[in-house]
């Protein structure tokens, strides 16, 4: 969409996962549910829905709903591209500010959103609002795993971040190194919870990855994305395209 790519999936091999961010989100995954349990998770945007797949093979009986907008994307996908039987995978065509309105308090373990309108991150996705919706949807320890794009000095990225630090005690952020150099627009993965985020965890993980990666903690996420003033929903909040 809007000349980028926006999912890859190998039926299959569900556990592969192509785009490098996405392999962060994996990682994320496995770090927050070690050795396979099960996991309760809301996805905020589906498109073809590699992600779920990634976490209904790695812990089957997990309960999963996916919040897409877009009813003829998901119809494509059922067709071309269908879920297993059984996968434990709810679609459900809602936005995602109504979509999460929907859920019971405590509903998740993990809210990822990922979601893209014309190559853009949607506005009502990163402001305070949308993200004490989803710390209400999030048990007390649930992981919020927030999908961002942004390049240096990271305008954008800094106001969201803000917003994730009104409501949640801890944060960490995941990026590749040219993209925290300024070498161009990228994927900054940011990890929230009002418990403990993994960041011992995901950087033994990035140490080893095909494509490694950089892990922030907190204090280096104040360092290298602080000072930004929080969206509010009287924001135009819309990422930057991917060539702007």
């Amino acid at each position: 969409m809007a000349g980028a790519s926006q999912s890859h999936v190998d039926l299959r091999h569900p556990l592969h996962l192509e785009f490098e961010y996405v392999r962060r989100i994996g990682d994320v995954l496995d770090a927050c549910a070690p050795g396979g349990a099960p996991v309760r998770v809301v996805h905020v945007g589906g498109a073809a829905m590699t992600l779920p797949r990634y976490v209904a093979a790695s812990r089957p009986r997990s309960a999963q709903v996916v919040l897409e907008p877009d009813a003829a994307v998901t119809e494509l996908v059922r067709v071309e591209l269908p879920l297993p039987p059984r996968s434990g995978i709810k679609v459900r065509p809602r936005d995602g500010r109504r979509g999460l309105a929907e859920l019971r308090d405590d509903h998740a373990e993990v809210v990822v959103v990922d979601a893209f309108a014309d190559a853009r991150v949607p506005g009502d996705l990163v402001t305070v609002e949308c993200f004490r919706e989803a710390a209400r949807v999030l048990d007390h320890d649930g992981l919020l795993v927030l999908n961002l794009t942004d390049r240096a000095p990271f305008p954008w990225a800094r106001r969201a971040v803000a917003g994730v630090r009104t409501v949640f005690d801890q944060v960490m952020l995941t990026a590749e190194p040219a993209t925290l150099r300024a070498r161009r627009l990228g994927n900054l993965v940011v990890v929230a919870s009002r418990g403990p985020v993994p960041v011992d965890a995901l950087r033994r993980r990035a140490a080893s990855a095909p494509a490694p990666y950089r892990v922030l903690d907190a204090a280096q996420v104040s360092d290298s994305f602080g000072g930004g003033t929080p969206f509010t929903d009287a924001d135009t909040a819309d990422s930057p395209a991917p060539d702007g």
